[in-house]
């Protein structure tokens, strides 16, 4: 059964509240012995691990329920509900670096970019939503390992358990964020190129909002590649240095 709600209701305020009393248990209990500077960042991966996983089983849901899913078909219900549920998370996490991050342009344009596509198709065209939650589950799918990631690497310096968590989920994750972002992301975001650019949906999509969107998705896969190459090389750098140390 398909999640519903009435016509006039919107449950992105309901969404929103959520996220945002979760961050504040987050960063006033669950991390509450943590170093000051690293609450912020651990609150928001509490917030993204609220996001990430339930909306790629929500996305792949409201996908896979739609009569005749298209990159250009309307929104279904469920389809604007998981667009709600993550404007809201956006909305929450741009809060978050707005406050404790202001100068951290890369995460605060990031959202803003995502936020623009999903209101769009949400709030504006009503159109286009599989598209745009393939994405979406492309993006989110590597969230939990990355939230665990990011967690362990704020700790391991002082954490034993931290440390070894880091080592141990670096390369599959890593691995992981390869495929989908240089990969599977690229190769979707083709498939979504060579339909809009014959004009079958510029009747239901204006052709700025399809460009746009493409130009925020391409730019933030360009990143995202930019992003794990680096840290790849980090990796085998560190490895090169045991390895030197261990022929000393």
């Amino acid at each position: 059964m398909d999640l519903q709600f009435p016509p006039t209701s919107n449950p992105l305020p309901l969404f929103f509240a959520g996220y945002l009393l979760l961050y504040l248990i987050a960063y006033s209990i669950l991390f509450r012995s943590w170093a000051s500077k690293l609450r912020p960042e651990a609150s928001s991966c509490a917030i993204s691990l609220a996001h990430g996983t339930p909306a790629v089983f929500l996305a792949a849901r409201a996908i896979l329920s739609d009569p005749a899913p298209d990159f250009h078909s309307s929104n279904t219900p469920l389809q604007s509900l998981v667009l709600d549920y993550s404007i809201a998370y956006f909305l929450m996490d741009l809060v978050h670096y707005l406050i404790f991050y202001p100068t951290d342009v890369l995460f605060i344009g990031h959202h803003l970019a995502t936020l623009f596509v999903f209101v769009t198709c949400r709030y504006l065209v009503y159109h286009g939503a599989v598209a745009i939650l393939v994405l979406l589950v492309l993006a989110e799918v590597t969230s939990f390992c990355q939230n665990v990631w990011t967690l362990a690497s704020a700790r391991r310096s002082d954490v034993e358990i931290a440390a070894k968590v880091f080592d141990i989920l670096s390369p599959p994750f890593y691995a992981l964020y390869s495929v989908v972002r240089g990969f599977c992301g690229p190769y979707f975001v083709y498939r979504m190129f060579t339909f809009y650019v014959t004009g079958a949906a510029d009747a239901v999509i204006p052709k700025w909002v399809w460009i746009s969107w493409l130009l925020v998705v391409v730019t933030a896969i360009f990143v995202s590649i930019l992003w794990i190459v680096n840290l790849w090389v980090a990796f085998f750098r560190e490895k090169k240095k045991k390895v030197d140390k261990k022929v000393r």
